[in-house]
């Protein structure tokens, strides 16, 4: 069932495009993430899209946003267990650093530049609230590569003792964005959030702009099923295929159900039907 804006978390892509457009909540909400000061942001650009090529694969980027020193960031709430996460952190960048170029910049010339996704997930099982990558040397870990290109990972699930209150209570705040949570909330930063939270759902104009998104979304959704029916049918069959006889290879390789799940970026209890229904087929 839809969502009403009312019932938005900070995790759901409308309302934080719309609290994130406010420079100085951003701009905030960024020195938290890097622990650096950051003098000013020009203003936000949310749901900015980026198509490269006329055959190419474009990508829409929830929060786009460059600071006083020329640095860009690219902040994305993921909500669903997407599979090959890292690999889409490497597109953005090369996308945002193409898209630079296609500007007029040297690459010489390239900014710093970070992609950040806020998770409402564990992506690497690891238990921590951040996980920073940059390039460095294999056989030299204290060698960096110097590149500027840095991706963050947050988990609003994060068990490890690894960040400060205000960033738990942030991230904890994406997941229950409630007048409850903000009243409890020690950081001023979460009141500074919540009031924006409060105004962007308070908003007419912003209610008629949610409901025509989702009106349009289902719309698609019905027009691709429409004109995809059959050709959909047959790959979503082949996909499915595919599927099943990697859950069974690995199976046989002697892994457990849900490790099987977390490889191939399935839920466990689709697993567990596919080899329940392997196990009795005939012969």
């Amino acid at each position: 069932m839809e969502k009403t804006i009312h019932e938005l978390n900070l995790s759901d892509d409308f309302l934080f495009a719309k609290v994130m457009a406010d420079s100085e909540i951003c701009r905030r909400v960024l020195e938290k993430i890097l622990t650096v000061p950051i003098q000013k942001v020009e203003a936000p650009t949310t749901q900015r899209t980026i198509d490269l090529l006329f055959e190419g694969k474009g990508v829409r980027l929830d929060v786009y946003v460059n600071d006083d020193e020329g640095t860009v960031y690219n902040i994305e709430m993921q909500c669903n267990k997407k599979r090959n996460l890292p690999k889409r952190t490497r597109y953005y960048a090369g996308s945002i650093d193409l898209d630079l170029i296609a500007a007029g910049e040297d690459y010489i010339n390239l900014k710093k530049a970070y992609v950040i996704f806020i998770c409402t997930f564990d992506p690497f099982r690891d238990g921590r609230h951040i996980y920073t990558f940059e390039n460095r040397c294999r056989e030299n870990l204290s060698l960096s590569l110097g590149d500027e290109s840095i991706k963050i990972f947050l988990n609003t699930r994060g068990t490890l003792d690894d960040v400060d209150a205000e960033m738990k209570e942030f991230l904890a705040y994406a997941e229950d964005t409630t007048d409850r949570f903000a009243a409890q909330a020690k950081s001023p930063l979460i009141r500074q959030i919540h009031r924006k939270v409060t105004e962007v759902k308070q908003n007419p104009k912003m209610e008629v702009e949610y409901m025509t998104l989702m009106q349009r979304d289902r719309e698609n959704i019905e027009l691709g099923r429409e004109e995809g029916r059959e050709e959909g049918f047959q790959e979503g069959r082949q996909v499915g295929v595919k599927m099943a006889l990697d859950i069974i290879r690995l199976h046989m390789d002697g892994k457990e159900a849900q490790t099987i799940a977390d490889l191939l970026g399935l839920e466990a209890d689709y697993v567990n039907q596919v080899l329940e229904d392997y196990a009795n087929l005939p012969g």
